[in-house]
């Protein structure tokens, strides 16, 4: 794979790229160029928006895109009509025995990497049901929120399949045991902690309604309407537009995945990423704003202002990260 990124031309409206079955638009909707927030639809009118290989690579598209353009700070993804999504459409999915089974690699998978590479927050708006991998391409999403009627299920068992879409590394990760302090522990310990709903969602293969206790730490927020679920997200959105750095979102999100796997070893990590961030951009722009108590304008990005501690752990390239068209590309670190 080279080291060297593809360049990737930004568009111009994000509402005019000629996708099929996702629909992206700009919020406000009117907006006639790239707003800070980009909501992504599924959009498979009578099809439940099942999931099927075009899906698949235009959300891997779509997610490329916002993650190197500068302009966009969020995105929100929800579903057309009364389901978010309905899994895989099974009319053409769960064909093996095309290619060599090494070479094959998970279409859900691809999409929940392209949204963990994404460096912008991502929040999930489920205004409907969504299994299979309707709801694990939300799993690497920073912020999950549903109708509190809506069915989840992680159905797989009753397909004679297994987890996809990188789902047994997030969902016991996500779901699980309250920790009472004084505890220590570190993630490995935390996810034994937690595999007991999961393997319950798993081994059972049934629906639950997303306020059902299981899931109860899946999303942060279960609303008593569909219809309240992509306005709160549009907050939301707007919240973290308006007052955070995309910066420090993404690495707090890294350092919490990549942890270091002990206290001890996490107080190392802590220390050289925040001693780099106490002279960036973002942190001077941050203290000065809260110091004359106006709004903030964070303006830094990790193409040019990732700190030299990044990446903390040994990638595992599953694909090469593109730079926005005309990007001038400085090897810095092994970003």
């Amino acid at each position: 794979m080279s080291s060297i990124p593809d360049q990737i031309p930004l568009p111009a409206s994000y509402k005019d790229l000629p996708f099929s079955e996702i629909v992206l638009s700009h919020i406000p909707e009117n907006s006639p160029s790239p707003t800070p927030i980009i909501l992504i639809t599924l959009h498979r009118p009578g099809k439940h928006n099942a999931f099927t290989n075009t899906m698949m690579t235009e959300l891997i598209h779509a997610f490329t895109l916002i993650d190197v353009d500068p302009r966009v700070k969020c995105a929100i993804v929800t579903g057309h009509g009364r389901i978010f999504c309905a899994g895989a459409d099974l009319e053409t999915a769960f064909k093996g025995g095309e290619e060599p089974v090494r070479e094959h690699r998970d279409g859900g998978g691809r999409v929940a990497l392209a949204v963990q590479r994404c460096r912008k927050p991502i929040i999930g708006a489920l205004q409907g049901s969504a299994v299979g991998i309707g709801i694990t391409m939300t799993l690497p999403m920073s912020i999950r929120i549903a109708y509190e009627g809506a069915k989840i299920g992680f159905v797989f068992a009753r397909r004679g399949l297994v987890m996809e879409a990188c789902s047994s590394y997030y969902l016991p990760r996500l779901i699980g045991c309250v920790i009472s302090p004084p505890v220590h522990f570190c993630m490995t310990e935390l996810t034994k902690g937690s595999m007991s709903k999961a393997l319950h969602l798993t081994t059972t293969g049934s629906t639950y309604p997303a306020s059902h206790p299981l899931l109860n730490s899946l999303f942060s927020e279960t609303l008593s309407s569909p219809d309240q679920v992509l306005p709160r997200a549009i907050e939301l959105a707007n919240e973290i537009v308006q007052n955070t750095s995309p910066i420090s979102t993404y690495l707090m999100r890294e350092m919490m995945y990549r942890d270091a796997g002990s206290p001890e070893g996490q107080h190392l990590l802590d220390s050289r990423v925040i001693y780099e961030m106490f002279s960036s951009k973002d942190n001077k722009e941050g203290v000065k704003a809260f110091l004359e108590k106006r709004a903030v304008n964070f303006e830094g990005t990790m193409q040019n202002d990732a700190p030299g501690a990044y990446p903390w752990w040994e990638p595992v390239d599953t694909t090469n990260r593109p730079v926005p068209e005309g990007y001038m590309y400085k090897p810095k670190s092994r970003l």
